[in-house]
């Protein structure tokens, strides 16, 4: 099949991109607002985009608390949701008001971080550590303004449980990271296999 992706006219019942592009990293993004409240939030749209310097970025449909914390304090942290805390980043996906902290709502533990402010997530194997750089503003599908953001930040502390490291590497099958398949779908990392090439 083919279709418009402007005027999205796939005729299918559900809107198939997200399925396509997939599987999708997910970052748990904790920021903190002014006063101080931890605010944790999953996005699926999230991926590294460069190295040396290390930079990730997140994107935000609607100007979300991550969004705004992170613009307004210059720092985020981004830790690794895997297979273990599914159950808790899905608690973390819920809408909630701005002073409730997300981390107690899904009964996990704060700890702190090196470098930056906000808190990474104590169960979670590995934490990007980041200060904010810049938030680029997406178009709207007529060119005019839109309702999507892509936040970066550099990447300047991670923290990597030793459990996964395994003869000077990082053994991604100890972590099981999920990602997002679209829909409700999910997926966990468990197996890999090894192509010749660059990295």
């Amino acid at each position: 099949m083919f279709y418009d992706a402007v005027s999205n006219s796939h005729g299918l019942t559900r809107d198939p991109f997200m399925a396509l592009v997939s599987p999708r990293p997910i970052g748990w993004i904790s920021t903190l607002d002014a006063e101080g409240v931890v605010n944790l939030a999953p996005y699926s749209f999230f991926n590294a985009v460069s190295t040396n310097p290390h930079f990730v970025m997140f994107s935000s449909g609607g100007r979300k608390d991550s969004q705004r914390n992170a613009e307004e304090t210059g720092e985020f942290v981004c830790s690794l949701a895997t297979y273990d805390l599914r159950d808790a980043m899905n608690r973390t996906s819920k809408h909630v008001e701005p002073h409730v902290d997300e981390m107690v709502l899904a009964g996990l533990s704060p700890a702190p971080s090196t470098i930056v402010a906000p808190p990474r997530v104590a169960e979670s194997p590995v934490a990007f550590e980041c200060r904010y750089w810049r938030t680029i503003e997406l178009p709207g599908v007529d060119g005019g303004p839109g309702n999507h953001a892509i936040v970066l930040g550099q990447v300047v502390g991670i923290h990597i449980d030793d459990d996964a490291l395994v003869d000077g590497r990082v053994d991604v099958t100890k972590l099981r990271p999920i990602a997002r398949l679209g829909y409700q779908d999910y997926a966990v990392i468990d197996e890999v296999f090894e192509l010749g090439g660059s990295q």
